[in-house]
């Protein structure tokens, strides 16, 4: 069922006050906190990790890495409160700090609804614990640690999965969808955000400059996009909008959209 967007203008302020406690773009000056960690040459790049020390600098390098994140995210509370389901689960799956489950709290005005948070990195979800617990909402809020690849998804009106697809191998990403797609209740939605690729080459190129040019603007340096683009090859592998398109519609799904862009990073809405 789905749910009438009443005080939407509430819901984002509220989002957006809530939500950027941990999404807000840092500052360019240096801190603790500022991600540095590929500021400095490196003789050999190795694959990247959600390790202790990415989690230590992730609020930084997601909100200075993913052009329009902020927004994205202060629009989740409106798309919860939209397909949110009485006594019914939201999963979020590679919650890493907890941002999209801070934004879904926001959203749910309903009874008996439970957020549950997975992620296979031990250090983001030590920390996602420590964030989430600090808020308190209607719904109750579990975090556990999980390969989403082998998880369950039962009774659920909602799931998000906000830029993990991508680190999934891809013959396990049907798989998952599927998973999800049998999970989700009649009228329940999965929001899908990914960095694509175009099938078009110009346009690739355009899209990654321009990705470039937002990354510099937030003060990372050549060497540093440069070294990270290197970590992440073949760790972080792309798809075009058309290939998820179709595989969320071959999975079942009777409505499929894109809501979201900011360059190369988009986010998708599927309707059970």
């Amino acid at each position: 069922m789905v749910r009438p967007l009443t005080s939407v203008k509430m819901l984002i302020e509220i989002s957006t006050e809530d939500v950027m406690k941990i999404s807000t773009q840092s500052k360019t000056t240096k801190n603790k906190d500022q991600d540095n960690l590929y500021s400095q040459p490196r003789e050999a790049i190795s694959g990247f990790v959600f390790d202790e020390s990415v989690v230590k600098v992730f609020e930084d390098m997601i909100g200075r890495s993913v052009p329009g994140y902020a927004t994205l995210l202060s629009m989740f509370p409106v798309l919860t409160h939209s397909f949110i389901q009485p006594d019914s689960h939201c999963y979020d799956l590679g919650c890493s700090l907890g941002a999209s489950t801070l934004a879904i709290q926001q959203g749910i005005k309903v009874e008996g609804v439970e957020i549950i948070a997975l992620d296979n990195s031990l250090a983001m979800i030590e920390k996602c614990k420590a964030l989430t617990s600090e808020h308190r909402s209607q719904a109750k809020v579990t975090v556990r640690l999980a390969d989403i690849c082998e998880s369950e998804i039962t009774n659920a009106s909602l799931v998000v999965m906000n830029f993990t697809m991508q680190f999934v191998q891809k013959e396990a990403r049907e798989p998952l969808i599927n998973n999800i797609y049998s999970g989700l209740n009649t009228g329940g939605a999965f929001l899908l955000s990914e960095k694509i690729k175009c099938s078009n080459s110009m346009e690739q190129d355009r899209l990654t400059t321009l990705h470039h040019d937002f990354k510099k603007a937030n003060g990372y340096t050549d060497l540093e996009i440069s070294q990270k683009r290197s970590a992440l090859e073949n760790v972080l592998i792309t798809e075009t909008v058309e290939q998820h398109v179709c595989r969320l519609k071959e999975a079942g799904f009777s409505e499929v959209l894109v809501w979201f862009q900011c360059f190369n990073f988009v986010s998708f809405l599927a309707i059970k």
